[in-house]
């Protein structure tokens, strides 16, 4: 593993969040100046000066981005010692992790050690310092190439704990996070396949415990992380009746398939704790019924692609519309959009409250989800030659076009850098708020770890 940085320091100015001198993790505050002191202000009660910290924090968060907010609170604490007795309040940083990293799960010793790791690894990811390493994958000795015309990683996910690699014979590999450890293989269960691709992996939703993913045949099946239990199939496609699984994606609460190849057949939406159907319809990929069929006999194909936001909608798109769908009522269309001359299918990707979709004159467009309004754009070079393949995670959209991947910030559309690794034909990506994944051509998967160092 290697590692790399364009600074072996941060700027001070970030500050940590913490009970330390702006900068530092540890240690204590400098003294308030005697100019600094208000009559009164140790007067305040713990609650109100809590809720004034954590007001001042997100405010900062909303109007100069995530990592202001810690230096804003540290000029708070300062005000006097009462007022820093705050910054030692498991409850207020629970809290700002919460609202600022949009972190709920606790994977450090306290929250106020989880808010400090979210900023370090948010400002790693601004000054491109991260730990770079393939996974080379090794097909199993029972894997025939002649038989499916060789092996390719279509689909990636990431959890707090795992990364996820689904392929064309329509396997999952699950590793282990950060160890790197190829830890287990799960196989679908066999039945008559359709086409030399039927049973390739449509999508992958991971969690820590549970991992869910689909074939292109409309299969879906469940297997738990620990390899516990044998793996399930949850659902038994048909592809005759629904078309063909293009794409698949998920969240705790809701399952989401597009389709193409049956006229308005589009969405399947699936409650996720129950597994059972609760809406069919839609006619958003009729016109790609051909390119849906043919995804059987050709895996590199990108009809269409779905996501789920934090907003309980979900985003989908072709190569020529993108439409916003209720999740609360699936079948409302909340807006749609028809893009001229057209999108780059493998560049749409969701995070949180936006997407981002780039069309193919290379011309990016980060959006919010529930009303399509533009947050900022910026152009993808080479993107004209339809070869781009994208991701985001809530601060980055990440776009890989000729071997090459580039980062954007999405609050403004600035370009930041080019990741220094190039890893050839791209065939799958990923990203969340530490990690991203990318899969080529020749079955490695590169990770990047923007983890705190």
């Amino acid at each position: 593993m290697s590692s790399s940085s364009s600074s072996s320091s941060s700027s001070s100015q970030d500050g940590d969040g913490g009970n330390g001198r702006g900068g530092g993790r540890g240690g204590d505050f400098e003294g308030p100046s005697s100019s600094r002191r208000r009559a009164g202000d140790s007067n305040w009660p713990e609650p109100i000066v809590e809720a004034l910290a954590s007001q001042v924090a997100i405010d900062a968060a909303r109007s100069l981005g995530r990592l202001a907010a810690a230096p804003a609170l540290v000029n708070l604490f300062q005000v006097c010692s009462t007022w820093r007795a705050v910054s030692r309040s498991d409850l207020l940083w629970l809290n700002l992790t919460r609202s600022i990293w949009n972190r709920h799960n606790l994977l450090h010793a306290t929250w106020h050690d989880e808010y400090v790791f979210r900023h370090r690894t948010a400002r790693n990811f601004r000054t491109s310092r991260y730990a770079y390493d393939t996974l080379p994958f090794v097909p199993s000795p029972d894997h025939d190439d002649n038989d499916d015309g060789g092996l390719s990683c279509r689909r990636l996910a990431l959890s707090d704990q795992h990364l996820a690699a689904g392929f064309s014979d329509g396997s999952v590999r699950l590793f282990k996070l950060p160890s790197r450890i190829h830890h287990y293989t799960f196989r679908p269960l066999s039945r008559d396949r359709m086409g030399q691709f039927s049973r390739a992996v449509s999508g992958i939703i991971l969690s820590d415990t549970r991992l869910v993913f689909a074939s292109r045949h409309g299969d879906i099946h469940v297997a738990l992380t620990n390899n516990a239990t044998p793996v399930r199939r949850s659902h038994m496609g048909d592809a005759f009746r629904d078309g063909v699984l293009v794409d698949f994606s998920g969240c705790s609460r809701w399952w989401v398939g597009l389709y193409a190849g049956v006229p308005d057949r589009a969405f399947h939406v699936r409650d996720a704790d129950t597994e059972e159907l609760l809406f069919v319809g839609g006619g958003l990929t009729n016109p790609e019924s051909v390119m849906g069929w043919r995804l059987l006999v050709d895996v590199t194909e990108f009809v269409g692609r779905v996501r789920i936001t934090s907003q309980e909608s979900v985003v989908a798109c072709t190569s020529l519309r993108v439409i916003v769908l209720d999740l609360g009522n699936p079948g409302l269309v909340l807006r749609e959009e028809e893009i001229l001359p057209g999108l780059i299918v493998g560049s749409v990707d969701a995070s949180d409250a936006a997407f981002v979709i780039v069309d193919t004159r290379g011309t990016a467009s980060v959006r919010r989800a529930n009303t399509l309004e533009e947050l900022c754009g910026f152009n993808v070079s080479g993107a004209s030659q339809r070869n781009v393949l994208g991701c985001m995670n809530p601060g980055y959209a990440l776009m890989c076009a000729g071997g090459v991947i580039r980062a954007w910030e999405i609050d403004n559309g600035v370009y930041c850098y080019s990741f220094r690794e190039r890893i050839g034909e791209a065939t799958a990506m990923v990203a969340d708020d530490r990690y991203v994944a990318a899969s080529t051509s020749d079955t490695s998967v590169h990770l990047w770890d923007f983890g705190a160092q």
